[in-house]
């Protein structure tokens, strides 16, 4: 009969017991970052269309051609025209409703039908039809290349600034990163109340952004985020992180 004291018994390795415990799925974050950033950053969909624009007309053999014009250049110049204009508009005024978003596109849809209406019924109104008929927007490749690269120097400048400006919300403090010198500020957080906002829905249609409101217990103001991104995915990791943490609390006060 063999000694079982005889045979090693296995040990765990060194590497499985030095391993980190892994996360588990559905367990609240341990901070989360809040960025506000400034309302050019709805712009990305100009910088996109001179972008598109200066790369279409670069590809053409005369964009620039006059008489008679070239269709695809002046087709180009005018779709741009519009993708300004209807980002102005959204920087310009808010659409807190659903409703104000359906009367802006069904103005924009009468405005294409009567246009449309006008240059193939040219006898309804001569005036109006010979200005749409002399409407030939051109502009050279440079000037969407111009146009991208200030715009596009711009974003590049806000990504920066904005990360030397930003919130950290951790479950039982509030801390404000700020200044080029790594300034930090701390707010006790442990009851911190959260509002969301979403005041324009165009706004939140391009960045699923929105306003957020901290209410800290031991401050007096609030603070107040505009145009954070992605707003329902950040409201609802911090509600699961502060959760997860009264009932923490709870269950630690109970046992004592």
């Amino acid at each position: 009969m063999s000694d079982a004291s005889s045979h090693p018994v296995a040990q765990p390795s060194k590497e499985l017991l030095s391993a980190p415990a892994k996360k588990r799925p559905g367990e609240p974050p341990n901070h989360i970052f809040l960025v506000p950033y400034p309302k050019v950053v709805f712009l990305y969909p100009t910088l996109l269309m001179s972008f598109a624009a200066a790369v279409v007309l670069s590809l053409l053999e005369n964009p620039m051609k006059i008489d008679p014009p070239d269709r695809v250049a002046v087709m180009i110049s005018a779709l741009f025209l519009g993708v300004v204009a209807v980002n102005l508009v959204i920087l310009a005024f808010d659409f807190p409703r659903t409703t104000s978003l359906t009367l802006f596109f069904l103005v924009a849809a009468v405005v294409m039908g009567l246009i449309l209406l006008f240059v193939y019924n040219p006898n309804l109104l001569p005036f109006l039809t010979g200005v749409l008929a002399a409407f030939h927007p051109l502009a050279n490749p440079t000037f969407y290349w111009a146009f991208a690269g200030i715009l596009g120097a711009l974003f590049l400048a806000v990504m920066i600034a904005v990360r030397f400006d930003y919130w950290e919300v951790r479950p039982n403090e509030l801390l404000h990163h700020h200044g080029f010198l790594a300034n930090l500020e701390r707010l006790s957080a442990p009851n911190l109340k959260i509002d969301k906002e979403i005041s324009d829905v165009f706004e939140y249609f391009l960045l699923r952004s929105g306003r957020l409101i901290l209410h800290g217990s031991d401050e007096r103001r609030a603070i107040v985020l505009d145009n954070v991104p992605f707003i329902k995915q950040k409201e609802e990791a911090i509600t699961r992180m502060l959760g997860a943490l009264q009932v923490q609390v709870r269950a630690e006060g109970a046992d004592q």
